[in-house]
């Protein structure tokens, strides 16, 4: 037997109702959570038996709501997660601080990419297990290096070290690697690095790379690797601690100066991929600085600036020495450079802890003992007891001073001792 018109139009209004659906979408039930749209996509479906109003068709309906709760949400970005990624696909970084006299130009991937002509591997410099270096040439013909730093699990860094690496690329000083730029991609970090092609000061000690190093030189880059340090820990804005000092992030010029590399921003890029240093108190020293940590970061778990002082304490006896920290082929008490060079200092025979490579004169040895005694106050067991960089840099400058003095009738044919004056730039 037919239905009437009316009992049609409300079995119809009726059906509408139960399955979520208004019409005109009025009513309160539009204001439901937006996972409430997958409601409809399951009572739709039970709206087709519920003409028959059996309980069947209304424990679908409930069934389908419960579900409809589990289905998952798709992840709404934050503000700030959005800041970040956007401003990771490019950097404003003015070509004219490498060289190219175009002010304002911004430096771009495509720049970048075209420049290491597509990352190849023949522009490789170096490679580590999360990083590989590359060199770069650009338009103009200025030398770049780029650090690409693979990420874990894709993330990205926050807004906060955004700005840390907005102040760093603000440095300058004449022994510091310029930071020019840093880019954010999907699964890793570009940075770009001023390029020193002359090796590291660690190649140099080996005579892997150059001819070797006079004292006078050695002293010179101990000298601008405290100018560097102190730079960092007075800088104005925001002190920041390097936490990897080691002889292979000092790079070396054609003329012998140094250039530190490696501090702030290559620890927060690998801090961001989960790995790495990073700038602040409670950063983790870097990959490969055996025999520079700080005693007490065992015990504290934070770096202070005087952490660094223990690790420069430690260069200027790799300096003296020419060995690396830790030689494992050597044994006993030779095998911690800095303990062994330092109980040759004590007990009168300094000169046997000198790198059998350097000239010897009395003025030599007199400079080299008291470099290892200043190494000696660096790596003191309480930090309180550690001067401070700067203090390191006045000592350094007076210990060069009385070397040249006592070397001048030998140094007459040597190189002209730097005249400028002491001044943090």
């Amino acid at each position: 037997m037919a239905a009437s018109p009316a009992a049609s139009r409300r079995q119809s209004t009726t059906s509408s109702r139960r399955s979520g659906e208004l019409p005109g979408g009025g009513g309160a039930r539009s204001q439901r959570p937006s996972y409430g749209r997958q409601f409809s996509s399951y009572s739709a479906r039970s709206s087709q038996v519920s003409r028959s109003g059996s309980f069947t068709a209304a424990a679908q309906r409930v069934a389908g709501a419960f579900t409809s709760c589990f289905v998952p949400r798709v992840k709404v970005k934050t503000e700030e997660e959005e800041e970040v990624k956007s401003r990771g696909t490019e950097c404003h970084v003015s070509i004219d601080s490498v060289g190219s006299g175009q002010e304002g130009r911004a430096l771009t991937i495509a720049d970048l990419s075209k420049a290491t002509s597509n990352f190849s591997e023949k522009n490789i410099v170096k490679q580590g297990g999360s990083s590989t270096m590359y060199r770069g040439k650009l338009k103009d013909g200025s030398l770049i290096a780029v650090k690409c730093v693979r990420k874990l699990n894709g993330q990205y860094i926050t807004a906060e070290l955004w700005r840390e690496l907005e102040t760093l690329q603000n440095m300058e000083h004449q022994n510091l690697a310029r930071l020019l730029g840093f880019f954010e991609r999907t699964n890793d970090s570009l940075i770009v690095l001023e390029y020193v092609s002359n090796g590291s000061l660690r190649e140099h000690l080996d005579e892997s790379c150059g001819n070797g190093l006079e004292l006078a030189q050695r002293l010179n880059i101990a000298i601008d690797v405290a100018h560097a340090i102190t730079y960092l820990h007075e800088f104005k804005e925001n002190p920041i601690i390097h936490g990897g000092i080691r002889s292979s992030v000092v790079l070396l010029t054609h003329t012998l100066a140094a250039k530190v590399t490696g501090f702030g921003l290559l620890g927060t890029a690998a801090s961001a991929s989960g790995s790495g240093t990073g700038s602040g108190s409670d950063a983790t020293p870097a990959k490969g600085a055996a025999g520079y940590v700080d005693p007490e970061y065992l015990t504290t778990y934070q770096l202070t600036d005087k952490s660094d002082v223990y690790s420069f304490g430690v260069l200027l006896a790799e300096l003296v020495t020419g060995r690396p920290p830790v030689e494992r082929s050597r044994g006993g008490e030779a095998r911690l450079t800095t303990k062994w060079a330092l109980q040759k200092c004590r007990g009168g025979e300094a000169v046997v802890a000198m790198d059998p490579r350097m000239r010897r004169s009395p003025a030599s040895v007199a400079a080299v003992e008291r470099m290892l005694a200043l190494a000696a106050q660096c790596v003191a067991a309480a930090r309180k007891d550690r001067p401070t960089m700067r203090r390191c840099a006045e000592v350094l400058w007076a210990i060069r001073r009385d070397y040249h003095r006592r070397e001048e009738p030998r140094c007459a044919a040597m190189p002209e001792e730097r005249t400028d004056e002491w001044v943090l730039r």
